[in-house]
C-alpha cells in the first residue's frame, strides 16, 4: 500500500505517511480542563503505532460557552495551554505531527463548568438524547441565542486558543464545523434562523465561520496548519443533509477553503455514500472544489478500504477513529499484514473514557506491534 504508507505533505509538514488518527471525544481530561498523563500515553501510543498526524479530541475554546462535556480538555486558558506541551512533546518524540481541534459546544453542549446557560445561533432544542457515554442524561436544553457580544467573544475565543495552541508546540489546528457544534450549527437553516447578519440563505450563514477562519490565520500565520472539519450529519441527527443541494455544497467548501485554510476534513457516517440522491460523496465533491488537500473519516476500517479510497483521488488522508480505538499500531499492522482488532463498543462502556478503553484492553489482552 505505497500510497497509504508513504511519506506525504501538507503544507509544511512533512508527515511519515497518510494515516491520520481521527478527532474522538474522550472526557478524560481533569475537571477543569487540563489535559493530564493518562491522556499524554494515550496520543503517544497513536503515535508510536505509526500513525502520521493525530487530531485531537475537541477542545474548548473560551471559558464562556464554549465547553460541551464535562472533563473536556480546554485551550482557553494559559494553565491548559501548558498542560498540553507535555502531549506535544510525546507525540512528536514518536515521530508523528500533531493537531488541536478547536470546538464550541453550542446548542448540544451536555456540561459546562463555566456557566449554565447554553447558546446557539437560534433558540432552537436539539433533536434526540444527551449521549450517556459523554456523561448527559435527558434531552438536550434549549439554548438562548447568542448575542452579538457573545458571537465576538466566541470568536477571541477561538483565535486566543489558536494561538494557545501554537505555543503549547502543536502543528496546526482545525476548525471543528461538524457534527452539530456551534460552528456547523451557523451553517445549517434547522439551527440558524437569524435575520440578522449573521443569518440568512446557505451563502450568508457562511459568515461566522468565514470570519474565525480570517481571524485565526491572521493570528497564527501561514506556517501554522488550519483545517476544517465539515460533516452534513449532527449528533443529534446523523440523516441532516445540506440545504441547496450539490451546488451550493461545493460553494460552502470552496468558500471556506479560499478563506485560509489548508486542508478540509470531511466526516460523514460513511465516507463513500452519496451526499445527496444520486450524487457523489461529499468527500468526491470536496475534491472537486478545492485545491488543498481532503482528510477523509467515516467507516474507513482495513487498510484496503482506506487505499482504494486514495487510489480512486477520492481522499488525499484517510482519519481512522473506532478502529484505531482498538488499534493503536492500526497503521502498523497494516503494513505489517498483521490482522485488525474489531472495535467493541464495550470500550464506551459505562462512559467513553480513556480508563474504560485500558480496562477493555486489559481484559482482552491486547498487544501491540512494535518496529
Amino acid at each position: 500500500m505505497p500510497q497509504l504508507l508513504e511519506p506525504a505533505q501538507l503544507n509544511q509538514l512533512r508527515l511519515r505517511n497518510r494515516a491520520v488518527l481521527a478527532p474522538m471525544t474522550r472526557v478524560s481530561a481533569e475537571p477543569e480542563g487540563q489535559p493530564n498523563e493518562l491522556m499524554r500515553d494515550y496520543y503517544q501510543a497513536f503515535a508510536q503505532g505509526g500513525f502520521g498526524m493525530l487530531i485531537t479530541e475537541g477542545t474548548y475554546t473560551d471559558t464562556a460557552y464554549s465547553q460541551g462535556y464535562l472533563n473536556q480538555p480546554g485551550l482557553a486558558t494559559e494553565v491548559q495551554r501548558d498542560s498540553w506541551k507535555p502531549i506535544v512533546s510525546a507525540v512528536h518524540q514518536a515521530g508523528a505531527a500533531i493537531i488541536a481541534q478547536l470546538m464550541h459546544g453550542g446548542a448540544q453542549t451536555q456540561g459546562n463548568i463555566h456557566h449554565a446557560r447554553h447558546v446557539a445561533p437560534s433558540a432552537v432544542q436539539p433533536g434526540g438524547r444527551q449521549l450517556s457515554f459523554y456523561g448527559g442524561e435527558g434531552p438536550y436544553a434549549t439554548p438562548a441565542e447568542i448575542t452579538e457580544a457573545e458571537i465576538q467573544e466566541a470568536i477571541a475565543g477561538f483565535v486566543q486558543a489558536a494561538k494557545h495552541a501554537r505555543d503549547a508546540g502543536f502543528d496546526g489546528v482545525e476548525l471543528h464545523g461538524a457534527n452539530g457544534y456551534l460552528l456547523h450549527e451557523f451553517m445549517t437553516a434547522e439551527f440558524n434562523q437569524r435575520s440578522d447578519r449573521w443569518g440568512g440563505d446557505y451563502k450568508a450563514r457562511l459568515t461566522l465561520p468565514l470570519e474565525i477562519i480570517r481571524a485565526v490565520r491572521e493570528a497564527v500565520g501561514t506556517g501554522f496548519v488550519v483545517g476544517m472539519r465539515l460533516s452534513q450529519g449532527m449528533v443529534t441527527d446523523s440523516r441532516l443533509k445540506w440545504d441547496g443541494g450539490l451546488e451550493a455544497a461545493r460553494y460552502r467548501i470552496a468558500t471556506l477553503a479560499a478563506a485560509g485554510l489548508d486542508y478540509i476534513h470531511i466526516t460523514e457516517a460513511d465516507i463513500s455514500a452519496p451526499a445527496f440522491e444520486e450524487s457523489e460523496s461529499l468527500a468526491a465533491i470536496a475534491k472537486g472544489a478545492v485545491e488543498i488537500p481532503i482528510v477523509g473519516n467515516g467507516a474507513i476500517g482495513t487498510g484496503d478500504q482506506a487505499q482504494q479510497l486514495l487510489d480512486a483521488g477520492v481522499l488525499d488522508f484517510v482519519a481512522i477513529g473506532k478502529a484505531a480505538l482498538a488499534n493503536h499500531d492500526w497503521p502498523l499492522r497494516v503494513q505489517e499484514q498483521v490482522p485488525l482488532t474489531a472495535f467493541d463498543f464495550d470500550m464506551f462502556s459505562p462512559m467513553a473514557t480513556i480508563t474504560n478503553e485500558l480496562a477493555w484492553r486489559g481484559t482482552h489482552g491486547r498487544s501491540a506491534v512494535r518496529r
